[in-house]
């Protein structure tokens, strides 16, 4: 298998680039910027892009996804329930920080995802978790196989993601986190879509947000 870790844009987005050697099938997680690189970058490695996975719609996670799909191919998946926020107050906010974006027409996805799809690519099998909190429809990616969560902005090393942009909630995340990732083994290991790596089990005994508060 092959992973790479790219960090791109402004915001420092962790994009995740997966590879199945055998099949030539590569899947990428939210690639919020800088497209041409992405790109060649999977030429470099010879894969083929079959999917672009997409955590939530802010725009630091989404913007170079249709750059990718023209220029390498690849279907692009992301929660219905993110819809709006794509097609309204993310790219109308995108457009300030990256001119090439005008309409907001063309930038449609070609699947929704849902709580236990499974996506399979290659050796790759993704599985997704709905973690609502962050936005509405954002969701995690959980590969089973390898004990790898992809968190997108729900839950980061020692910390949470934001709940005060449109469609947030502190408490869905809360349960989010409590829920779908607190309930996996300790030892998986959790990419966030920003800083660095973590654990369950470490976020579970370190992270503020979900310590009991004494007396």
């Amino acid at each position: 298998m092959i992973f790479q870790h790219l960090i791109v844009g402004m915001f420092q987005t962790n994009c995740y680039l997966l590879g199945d050697r055998e099949s030539g099938k590569a899947v990428l997680i939210d690639p919020g910027a800088e497209g041409e690189r992405i790109c060649a970058k999977l030429r470099e490695l010879g894969l083929k892009l079959s999917a672009i996975l997409v955590t939530h719609a802010h725009f630091d996670h989404t913007t170079a996804a249709w750059t990718l799909k023209k220029q390498c191919g690849g279907e692009i998946y992301l929660n219905s329930e993110d819809r709006n926020s794509l097609l309204q107050v993310i790219f109308g906010l995108a457009a300030r920080f990256f001119p090439e974006i005008r309409p907001v027409s063309p930038y449609e996805v070609d699947r929704s995802l849902a709580q236990g799809d499974q996506l399979q690519f290659g050796a790759i099998c993704m599985e997704v978790l709905s973690t609502p909190g962050h936005t509405p429809g954002h969701v995690s990616f959980y590969w089973r196989e390898q004990g790898i969560l992809f968190s997108g902005d729900l839950i980061f090393a020692g910390s949470i993601g934001r709940t005060d942009l449109a469609g947030g909630s502190f408490q869905q995340l809360m349960d989010s986190v409590r829920a779908k990732i607190f309930t996996l083994p300790d030892e998986t290991l959790i990419y966030p879509g920003h800083g660095p790596g973590t654990t369950v089990g470490m976020e579970k005994k370190h992270n503020p947000f979900f310590l009991r508060k004494s007396g």
